[in-house]
Formats: C-alpha cells, structure tokens, sequence
C-alpha cells in the first residue's frame, strides 16, 4: 500500500516525519518497506515567467520566448507549443536537466536561434499523455521554485507491507486510523456537500444469491461531462501507482485508495432497462472485460449483468459493453460488498488481478459502502458539471451484524506477561472504533464494521498486545516442567528433526530447504514410475506441477543452484516429507518423513596441506554410520542391491532387519543434467524407521576402561571378490570376550596382481587387568585360524 504523507494528513494531523511514520506503523504490524519521492525525476524542472512571446522570423509555428526563472538574466527559449503566450506561469527544463525519459537538454539553435532550454508538455513531465501544448500553471506560482514543491505534489510516500488479515489498512483513511490511535491524534473525514437535482431514476436491483452479494448500492450522476480531472487527483493516483484516465474512472479510483471502498462507473444508456441483476455466469457464457480481452466464464464466476448480458466481472473488472466513453451523459456508479471467497476464485482463475480485486478478496467496511458512493457522486459533479440523482438505488439481502467478544483484561495481562491498566485498553479499545459495554468483567467489545479479524478474545489480547508495543514487553524463559514419566516419552517430530538438524550441521553439512513441489520431469528423469504421483491441480509454474515422491529432486536442484555460483564442495543436508498416492488414507496420500544427503565435489578445500580429492562411497557411508552411532540405535550393514532407477551403484542400509534406506552414486548422465562434473553421492532415509529404532533402543551405561587396549593389525589376502564384510562377519561369529574393536585399515592391489591386501586393526582389552603379550598373540592367532578356515584367504 503506497501511503501519500500529505493526504493522511487531511484525515489526521500527523506533524512528524515520514520515517519516523514508518517506523511506528512497523512496530504496530505494517511494515514501512520504503521511502519514495514519486516526483523525483521533476526535481530539475522550475516555474517560470514567460516575459514575452513573439513570432519566429524563420518559421510560422514556432516562438521566441524570454522567460524568468528566478535567475539573474532571462533565459532565451525557442517554443512550437502553439498555447505559449506571454504572462503565462509555466514548467521550464533549463540546460543541463535530465527529463523523467532520461533525455538532457542541451543549448541548441532552432533555425538559426538559440535556445536555452524548453518549456515543457505534461507528456514531457510524466504527467500526463497530453502534448497538445504546453503545461501552463497556476498565476499565483512563485518563480524560480522546483516544479514539485510549487505545484504541493506528495513527494512522500510510504510503502508499506500489508498483512492479509488487515484489509482496513489498504486504505488512507485506515492508516489514519492507525497514526491516530498511535500518536493520539483526532481523525476527521473530509466531506464534500452532496446537493441533488431534480430527478429520480429508478435502477432496478435483484441479487439472485445473497450468499454472495450482501450489498449492492448505486446512484445515477446526469448530464456529465467526461473530461481531464484536476491535476492534484491525476498527481495523487499516480503517485500510488494508478493510472488517470477521465474525471468520473479517476474518482472511482480516487475513492478506493482514499476509502478502500471499490467503485465502478457505468455508462447507463448501454444497461438494458436500467436494471441490474447479480446473477451468476452461465457455464461456457463470454465476456470482453475492459483491457479488451475475452473470458470464457464458469458457473461459478460472479457477474453484475443487465437484462440480456454480463456488464461486469462482479469486484473484479467491468465489462468493455458498458465502459465509460467521452460520448457518456449519464453514468450509473455502483458501490457493493461481495463474498470475499467468489472474488478470490474467479480472480485467480482467470489470472485477473485489480486493485479492486485485491480489496474485494481481503473484506471491506459494509457500512462505509453508501458512504463511499456519496462522496464519489459528489466528487463527480463536481468535476464533471452533472447532477446526482435523490434516489439511492439499494438492495441489502444480508446486513452488517457486528461481533460482540468477551474481553478480560486479567487474561490479557496474564497471557502478555505484563499489567496493563483499565485505562490503556479502554484507550486502545476507543482508537480501535470499538464499541464497549459498561465496566462489567468481563468487558463486552463490539467488533467495529471496518476490522473483519476481530472475532474472539485473542484477537482482542493481541490488539492490546501490539499497542502497547509487542518489544516493550521483557522477555521472560518460561516455566518449564518435566517428570521422569516425560524423559522416557517418544519425543514429538519437531524435536526429532530439531536433533538431526543439531547433528548434521556438527557435522559440516549445510541444510537445504525446497519446496514439496517439483516438476514431472524432474521426476521422469530420475526414471522413477509416474503411478503413485500426486499432480497439482493449480500448479505455480510447469516446474512445480506435482508433489515430490522422492528428496532427490530438490536436492539436485540446490546441487546446480551451487554450482552455478561456483562451489567446489557442497555438503547438503534436507529434512522433508515425500508424498505418495494412497487411495485407503483419509487425504488419498501418503506422507513420509525423509533425510536427505547429497555429497559432491571436494572433500577438503583445495589449499595445503590437503591433497585435492573428491568426496566418495566412504565419506558417505561415514556420516550414515555416524548417524547411527549418534542415536545409538547399533552398527549398519551395508548391502549392495543390483537395481536402482537413478543410482549406479546402490547401497541399501540395513540396521538388524530394518532398511533405514538406500545409498550411491547418481548415474553420470543424470548428473549431467544438473551440470555435475564431480561425482554426486546421495543418501535417502526413512525417518520413521530410523525413528521407531530409537524407541526400541535401550541405552546402557559402563564404567569407562581403566586398563590399556593392546592393538594388532593383519593383513588378509584373497581374491578380486573378497569384500570387507565377509571377514567382519566371520571374526563377529567368534564372540571373543577380550576382542574389543575390529577397524578396517587400508586395501592395497599390487599392480598386475589379482589379489587386493585387506589390513584390519584387532583392539583387544580386558576390563579388569592389563592384558599379557602372551595372552594378546593367542587371542590373535584364534582369529587368524578361524578366517583361513571360513574364507578363501591367507595371511
């Protein structure tokens, strides 16, 4: 919402910066996102005198002009605008300006005369389209002033972020409400005297559904004259970012920044008998809207129609059937309340937004709605010469009915932490609009007509909250209770999460946050089957139509995203849910808890005294056996599966008889794709698994070991297909009470040899005395003895 300071101050008298506006307003929810001077580019444009205007020697259309700027010589100026006249008060560009198109003006001849500077068109200031001649001000303008100050134009204006909930801020008069209440300050509504003429027509109104129009109101404005409206409206629509076009659009614009009421003008001698029906469209009906463009409509779009056709999408935009025209006399100006929900939906679907649009779908002030329509008629005959009908044409199926809420100030006071007095609520209560009942407890606050959101105590609390300014209440840990009954309690999901976060970033992973959307290439890529995929009805783009089935997507996407600006090594971590079609839950879908682990690039950063390599299997299947040690849910194993849709090879990770989930490299041409030159190794887990094996777990306690280890390494040879874990397998058989610890050290293949080295390091300790050599040989060689027999090794 662009804010002028100059207009809120004709509701309030606010004498304070704008920044310092800002700045309360965003303490009071309305966040201040930027200070703009919309009239900055005319900040080099001055007033002038034109002295004298005579005719060019050399041409018959174009004038020499001596004018005053407030400097001490007068400025020789060449002009073809054919109104320039001497005595005039004009907008001057002197050498050296830089126009709002970005041209400078230079000294220049114009056959054979010199020219220092220009006298300027409203299309030459930006302000207008008009260029039929020059701009010629006011008689009582100083001289020699910038043009923005001489003409009072808002040069400051904010723009504030308004929250959905606050509807009655997109509006002048509702910030004013807000400085008021925050600087206690009075707040007045500028009037202008609606006078009637000696006519009565009668516009027939039928709403066919009341559910979805609650009010429809207008008058008829006669004998107008469509024309340019004054420059200070033009000025103030532009400055928040609405273009002019005639007196009677521009009022009805003028109205919905400065009320938040929308408005719309219809040419009355296009409505069929002057009738008006709120209907709803006809499945497959057309309509051309007013930027020329033709809707097919649905049954459940929302029309204002006259006895034979649709005049207008209803609080969305009005039809190009019924438009105001230079040729229009009577103009019929409706003022109306919509279902907030019917607005949205045929906004939305047809991708049709308006300012109107914008306000219609957050709720407006029911009771400002006539209000509204009679200062606009005033507005327009004023403006336009016409005449405003005596008769109000109005149909109101579903009235106002203000919310009556409970209000205990002992509550508020107990649920902000701080004492809030009677006074201060009452006085918060009042600049609110408020209505309060007597001083019962607890109080009764009637909801005002112009703030929807306020239905139930809490939003009360929380009015009184942001008042008394939400940083000046002293932050307080509060209490905190827990029973051993509650330590042993499964812990909720967030706190899981929030424990996995804890250890990942430990672990130098960086966490990536995606959306649950992806694209069906994305999917089709990664070669996973299109069965279970959950499509998304009203996608925001082509790449985001369906919900993830898998983390891999937004993984990679964060992979390229990194790449692009130049990572070396990218570590990533995410935690989400997938989604699955299931026809037999409650939603139709099945959603799971996943962690992701993407790995690729670098394993350190390339500097001494690192050697450059890449991250690989083992770095990977580190962090997962990291995991599982840090939850202490046991040891993984690691088993090679033979198929995968996007891995080559994969791993799947197997905790007892529990898959925890699967690991491995992305197939090359995959990573291709996402522009990886690395290798790219992924990780999936099932946190539901991963979570019900933490449940089961049961944590025991031991002494630390007072005595030494004694640690031996062997070295076992065996053939190419000799792996690890057949011989860890095989010394776990043996259940050697004084074997502590089995550690994989290296593997070593001589070159031309079909035999690979594999050395393990034996820990061996005895937890109530220090071993003996003897003793650590013989417990040595048993396990040597019992791998020669089970495997196809030697030593």
């Amino acid at each position: 919402m662009l804010l002028s300071l100059s207009w809120l101050r004709e509701f309030t008298p606010y004498e304070g910066t704008a920044q310092a506006l800002g700045d309360r307003l965003t303490m009071l929810g309305l966040e201040l996102e930027d200070l703009k001077n919309p009239y900055a580019a005319l900040s080099q444009i001055t007033t002038g005198y034109v002295v004298s205007c005579k005719q060019h020697p050399d041409s018959d259309h174009l004038h020499l002009c001596q004018v005053d700027v407030g400097q001490e010589a007068l400025l020789d100026i060449v002009c073809g605008a054919p109104n320039v006249a001497q005595g005039q008060k004009v907008a001057v560009a002197t050498i050296g300006t830089t126009m709002p198109n970005g041209m400078v003006i230079k000294k220049s001849k114009l056959r054979g005369e010199t020219s220092h500077g220009m006298i300027c068109s409203e299309r030459e200031l930006g302000l207008s389209e008009d260029h039929t001649g020059i701009m010629v001000l006011d008689s009582g303008t100083t001289v020699g002033q910038p043009l923005p100050d001489a003409l009072n134009f808002d040069q400051e204006v904010l723009d504030l972020s308004i929250t959905p909930n606050r509807a009655d801020c997109l509006s002048v008069l509702g910030l004013a409400r807000e400085t008021a209440m925050a600087f206690h300050l009075p707040l007045t509504i500028p009037e202008v005297p609606l006078t009637f003429g000696n006519v009565s027509t009668d516009v027939s109104i039928e709403i066919r559904d009341p559910n979805l129009c609650w009010l429809y109101a207008g008058r008829v404005v006669h004998n107008i004259k469509i024309q340019a409206s004054p420059l200070k409206i033009r000025q103030r629509l532009q400055a928040a970012g609405i273009r002019a076009i005639s007196n009677i659009v521009d009022v009805t614009n003028y109205i919905l920044l400065e009320l938040g009421q929308p408005l719309h003008a219809f040419d009355l001698g296009k409505l069929t008998d002057q009738k008006i029906i709120v209907r709803l469209a006809n499945e497959g009906e057309k309509f051309v809207t007013l930027d020329d463009q033709e809707r097919i409509l649905k049954s459940t779009d929302l029309c204002i129609c006259d006895c034979e056709k649709p005049v207008a999408l209803a609080g969305v935009m009005g039809g190009l059937n019924s438009e105001i025209t230079p040729e229009t006399k009577i103009v019929f100006v409706e003022s109306a309340v919509f279902n907030p929900a019917s607005i949205r939906k045929t906004s939305r679907r047809l991708g049709l937004g308006s300012e109107s649009s914008y306000r219609f779908e957050r709720g407006i002030d029911q009771r400002l709605t006539c209000q509204a329509l009679d200062r606009a008629c005033a507005m327009m005959a004023s403006l336009g010469q016409g005449v405003v009908d005596a008769k109000l044409n109005i149909a109101e199926p579903k009235p106002f009915v203000p919310v009556k809420i409970d209000f205990s100030l002992e509550h508020a006071n107990d649920l902000l932490g701080i004492s809030l007095t009677e006074d201060f609520a009452k006085d918060v209560f009042t600049g609110l609009g408020c209505e309060m009942s007597a001083t019962t407890n607890p109080w009764q606050i009637t909801q005002p007509s112009w703030r929807p959101d306020l239905t139930r105590e809490a939003d009360l609390i929380e009015e009184v909250g942001r008042v008394y300014g939400l940083d000046n209440i002293p932050p307080a840990l509060p209490p905190m209770h827990f029973s051993w009954e509650r330590v042993v309690e499964k812990q909720p999901e967030f706190a899981f999460w929030k424990q996995l976060r804890h250890w990942a970033q430990g672990l130098g992973l960086n966490e990536a946050i995606n959306y649950s959307f992806v694209g069906q290439k994305d999917l089709d890529l990664l070669n996973l089957p299109p069965e279970k995929r959950i499509p998304i009805k009203n996608p925001l783009s082509s790449d985001q139509d369906v919900l993830r089935t898998t983390v891999t997507p937004g993984l990679l996407a964060s992979l390229r995203n990194n790449l692009a600006q130049g990572a070396f090594s990218i570590r990533l971590f995410e935690l989400c849910h997938v989604f699955e079609e299931d026809l037999d839950a409650e939603t139709k879908t099945l959603e799971c808890p996943r962690l992701g682990i993407l790995l690729s690039g670098l394993r350190h950063e390339p500097a001494w005294p690192y050697e450059p390599e890449d991250f690989d299997y083992i770095d990977l299947r580190g962090i997962i056996e990291r995991l599982c040690a840090y939850l202490h849910i046991g040891s993984p194993s690691f088993v090679q599966r033979e198929t995968h849709p996007y891995l080559l090879p994969v791993i799947d990770i197997l905790v007892g008889d529990t898959c925890l989930g699967t690991l491995g490299r992305l197939e090359p041409k995959i990573a291709d794709v996402y522009l990886a030159q690395k290798p790219v190794w992924l990780a999936e887990l099932d946190l539901a698994a991963l979570d019900n094996l933490i449940s089961l777990a049961k944590l025991q306690f031991k002494p630390l070991a007072i005595f030494p280890c004694v640690r031996r390494d062997i070295t076992f040879i065996g053939s190419e297909d000799l792996k690890v874990g057949q011989i860890l397998a095989e010394i776990a058989k043996l259940k050697n009470p004084l074997l502590e610890d089995v550690t994989f050290v290296s593997l070593y293949q001589p070159e031309g040899s079909q035999d690979k080295h594999l050395s393990f390091r034996l820990t061996f300790r005895d937890p109530k005395r220090t071993l003996k050599d003897t003793e650590v040989e013989r417990e040595r060689d048993k396990v040597v003895q019992a791998l020669l027999k089970a495997l196809p090794v030697r030593i």
